[in-house]
């Protein structure tokens, strides 16, 4: 099966990766940067394509752009940017600069400038340097286990900026985000969100806007399927306006490292229009029957244990946001462990990522990147890896 699929080129990748040499991966690992991010439908690779032959004035592109995306979000203005991580660094230059141009010009050294952003221990992830790449100085507040209230309250001083709020792999115990937006507001202190792989559900699109955010951050080259290097910036039109003035094509500020070419922009744009207008049901529908075929081809191997989780987005997880296949192993096991599983598939032929499952152990199988038949490849190939003495 696996040289009838060279043939027909569905393993080997497009013409510039054989030219190049490089080997297609079948990403079971989801909407992962390292793997590409996802692939872009038609209608996005073709406003691309139109968008190349044309020179514009990207104020104005990026303009009437940040009106579709205020729209869509509910947010009073926004705009793209390169990646949910240039989002955030934009985010902390807007808090401390305002649209004081001089201040913009000052970072990173944020000497004289409010420059404090708070964050929960629970939330520090590698993303978080995004915030300190603008010159701001973090805050944690809490332990590994959570925060109270009073942990936030007591971390406000005239140094505070912003409190950051980020939905990474292991949210539990930091305070509840509506309490976190309400002693922001409060404080006249803004709350900014790192949303980056939390669509879908498309309902969080609006949702953490409508709670009071001051700005959310999200990727474009996930969920929504866009570019893999843009990303939406949205929130209060003042904030948004002093986060500009940080972004290229401005000169100016610490953003111009971040640019976003004509062509993403027309990609993302059309890639979030899209995203609203799909079939969230449907969808979900047919990622789990990927899952229940390769779960139902799993079981039986004496040893594993196979699970296809449901999706719970009411718990605020990003691997709660679609189904997986989970698969772990009882004490009884003998063959191969994870890391050694994981890394034979990768090395196989073909090449499939798989990601870890969790703290508590397991693979998962995520299927929201698959094309038509992916499935029955994984597998036969997960058949073949866990038989292995």
């Amino acid at each position: 099966m696996t040289q009838e699929w060279i043939r027909m080129g569905k393993i080997s990748g497009g013409k510039f990766y054989q030219r190049l040499g490089v080997k297609r991966v079948i990403n079971a690992a989801s909407w992962i940067t390292v793997a590409g991010g996802s692939v872009m439908p038609d209608p996005v690779r073709d406003a691309m394509e139109d968008a190349a032959h044309w020179f514009v004035d990207i104020h104005e592109l990026n303009r009437e752009a940040g009106r579709v995306i205020a729209r869509l979000t509910g947010a009073e203005a926004g705009f793209v940017t390169a990646g949910a991580s240039a989002s955030m660094m934009l985010q902390a230059a807007a808090v401390m600069t305002g649209n004081d141009i001089s201040k913009v010009h000052q970072l990173p050294d944020t000497t004289g400038m409010k420059n404090e952003i708070i964050i929960h221990r629970v939330h520090r992830v590698e993303e978080d340097r995004n915030y300190r790449t603008a010159g701001a100085r973090l805050v944690e507040i809490g332990n590994s286990y959570g925060a109270e209230d009073w942990h936030l309250e007591g971390a406000i001083s005239e140094r505070t900026a912003g409190v950051a709020y980020i939905f990474g792999p292991r949210p539990a115990g930091a305070i509840p985000l509506q309490r976190v937006i309400e002693i922001g507001q409060r404080n006249r202190i803004p709350v900014l969100i790192d949303a980056a792989a939390m669509l879908p559900p498309k309902e969080n699109l609006t949702r953490f806007i409508s709670m009071g955010a001051d700005m959310v951050a999200f990727s474009g080259g996930k969920g929504i399927r866009g570019p893999q290097s843009t990303g939406i910036l949205c929130g209060r039109r003042d904030l948004i306006e002093a986060a500009y003035k940080s972004s290229s094509p401005n000169h100016d500020g610490i953003g111009r490292a971040a640019k976003v070419c004509k062509e993403e922009i027309a990609g993302l744009i059309t890639a979030l229009e899209l995203f609203v207008d799909t079939d969230q049901n449907a969808e979900i529908s047919r990622w789990r029957v990927k899952c229940e075929r390769i779960a139902n081809g799993l079981h039986g191997i004496a040893g594993v244990r196979v699970q296809v989780t449901e999706v719970q987005p009411q718990w605020d997880e990003l691997t709660l946001n679609y189904p997986r296949v989970v698969v772990s192993f009882e004490n009884a096991w003998t063959g191969p462990r994870e890391d050694a599983v994981i890394q034979m598939l990768r090395d196989g032929d073909p090449r499939i990522w798989v990601s870890r499952a969790g703290y508590y152990g397991g693979i998962a199988v995520v299927p929201v990147n698959l094309q038509d038949s992916e499935e029955e490849l994984i597998l036969r190939r997960m058949r073949e890896v866990l038989r292995t003495p």
